[in-house]
């Protein structure tokens, strides 16, 4: 039997990723809305957490300005007490989609190391190789470098994916649906190999999901949108002991968790005021 391992982040742990009164807006004149509104989020250094709510709360576009690509319309955020787009610069972020936009003519090997920019700069394209190798070896893709992805299940080439975003040793991992288009077996494969990844790295994740059960199942910590506009309506410890297997899913507290936030998510479904 595996030993019980305490990989929550320590009580006091400093943020690493931080929103603070975050309000979004997008579209232009009479057709702008307010999609968030003042959110706040503290992500200890190593914790999962998970975002999760109904379809256009505002969950992917949290992720975005949490990763630079969306510009608040107020409030503020840090990614290791540096404005995200710096921290992107300095690749202490590390962006997975559900999309795993590989280059159909390239094998995963290649794949793993297509990072545009950062050879002869980061690091000669040699050791960009040796790294790429390395990260698809822990994410048990070793065996099938040299295959393209034609050739690889919907769970590999996101395995790949990961891969990718592992090779420069990122602080951060933003994951935004990335096991949203796989079948429910593989989606739950897909899930242990991600919560083995993170027990090996510690990396800092956020992710993303519209699945109860997946975010139950891989965070420490789950943070419940509400719709219209979106905003974080609360916040759930998941008490579970890591490391987490098949058993887990029958833990009493599994079950418990499940009902809240299932509660919360139809809560968040309510919305108050006009979009």
């Amino acid at each position: 039997m595996s030993k019980v391992r305490d990989l929550t982040a320590p009580a006091g742990a400093m943020p690493l990723v931080e929103a603070e009164n975050v309000s979004v807006e997008l579209g232009q004149d009479a057709k702008r809305q307010v999609v968030l509104q003042n959110v706040n989020l503290a992500v200890p250094e190593g914790a999962f957490v998970s975002l999760i709510g109904p379809s256009g709360c505002g969950k992917s576009t949290l992720l975005k300005a949490l990763a630079g690509l969306v510009q608040p319309a107020s409030g503020s955020v840090r990614v290791g007490g540096l404005p995200p787009h710096e921290a992107a610069r300095r690749r202490q972020i590390g962006l997975i989609f559900q999309d795993s936009n590989l280059l159909p003519w390239k094998n995963a090997l290649e794949n793993a190391a297509m990072l545009r920019g950062v050879a002869d700069k980061a690091m000669p394209r040699a050791e960009l190789r040796d790294r790429a190798s390395a990260m698809l070896d822990l994410v048990g893709l070793k065996d099938a470098a040299m295959k393209r992805p034609a050739e690889l299940s919907g769970g590999m080439r996101q395995r790949v994916a990961i891969a990718r975003a592992l090779t420069l040793d990122p602080a951060v991992l933003l994951m935004d649906e990335p096991f949203g288009a796989l079948d429910a077996i593989t989606r739950e494969a897909m899930s242990q190999s991600l919560l083995e990844i993170w027990e090996r790295t510690r990396k800092t994740i956020v992710l993303v999901t519209h699945s109860i059960d997946e975010a139950i199942y891989l965070s420490s910590e789950v943070h419940a949108l509400g719709a219209g506009p979106g905003r974080i309506i609360d916040t759930l410890t998941i008490p579970l002991p890591y490391p987490r297997g098949e058993a887990t899913y029958d833990h009493p507290r599994f079950a418990e968790m499940e009902r809240r936030l299932r509660a919360l998510l139809r809560r968040g479904h309510r919305r108050e005021g006009p979009r």
